[in-house]
């Protein structure tokens, strides 16, 4: 059925297939409605001569009938642009946030073993015993320290420290032999060399000095190790040679100086070393 034959009193109304039921229906039930049809509305429909069919753009979507309003192409353009602007910010922030907290993690993951390193290495210096008696050994560090064992290699640092008591039940003595250098890791792929502790509770061996070797931290480029006689720092110590300052022996130094050079992988900036200072209290008897 065409538009044009239906009539101004909607005596006559379309099949339901033509225009949404609701549409139909509501035009049904309140045809005469004032709410519907305002005055000023219906004089065009009442003024159509008989016959006189009513126009399609009167039923349209959006018409006058309904009083729907829609959204423009444009309108619909703008949103989405704004929607995708602030879209992309929320993406920028959240990547962001999350590349933040990546190298947050992998900060405090590298830092760690660093803090558990210097932690044990202050702990030994502090406890330092003075040279001299059955238990008190002698220190060495540089080129003249003459390694005691094959395993460990030429310029380690070798001190005598009061760290080894672990607890109250434990069969073993406070003093203890400790020996400082870097080892090769096991896997060449990895940066730098790896700083061990080797320690030795056993100061009177009767065959043949053990040494229990401690894997400390890794990626350690360099270890320093540079000591204070009161006047000028030094790269090496030997307590069992005389010092050259005063001829005695078994003299230590007034303060340690260690620094740790990290190494850092291909491509990555060069990381700042770590340096760690102790004072040495303690004095043993010289031979004068």
């Amino acid at each position: 059925m065409k538009l044009s034959h239906i009539s101004a009193d909607f005596a006559i109304l379309p099949r339901r297939g033509r225009f949404p039921n609701f549409f139909h229906d509501h035009c049904r039930r309140r045809r005469d409605s004032a709410h519907y049809f305002p005055e000023k509305d219906q004089s065009r429909f009442t003024s159509a001569a008989p016959g006189q069919g009513l126009r399609a753009r009167d039923f349209a979507w959006g018409g006058s009938l309904l009083g729907v309003a829609a959204f423009t192409l444009l309108e619909l353009l703008i949103a989405v642009a704004i929607f995708s602007v602030v879209l992309t910010a929320i993406n920028g922030v959240f990547y962001g946030a999350m590349r933040l907290q990546s190298k947050a993690s992998r900060s405090v993951e590298e830092s760690l073993p660093i803090q558990q390193a210097v932690s044990i290495l202050k702990r030994d210096l502090q406890g330092i015993v003075a040279p001299g008696g059955a238990l008190g050994g002698s220190l060495q560090s540089g080129a003249s320290a003459s390694p005691s064992s094959t395993a460990i290699p030429s310029g380690a640092t070798t001190i005598y420290t009061s760290t080894g008591a672990i607890d109250q039940t434990s069969p073993w003595a406070e003093v203890q032999k400790v020996v400082y250098y870097l080892k090769n890791p096991a896997s060449r792929t990895v940066p730098g060399k790896d700083l061990v502790r080797a320690v030795s509770r056993n100061l009177l061996p009767t065959v043949r000095e053990e040494l229990i070797e401690q894997w400390l931290m890794g990626g350690i480029e360099r270890l320093q190790f540079a000591f204070f006689d009161g006047a000028a720092w030094r790269d090496s110590w030997d307590s069992t040679t005389p010092d050259p300052a005063t001829g005695q022996t078994n003299t230590l130094p007034s303060a340690i100086k260690i620094q740790l050079d990290l190494a850092a992988s291909y491509g990555e900036p060069r990381k700042a070393p770590v340096q760690l200072l102790v004072p040495v209290i303690v004095q043993g008897s010289t031979n004068r």
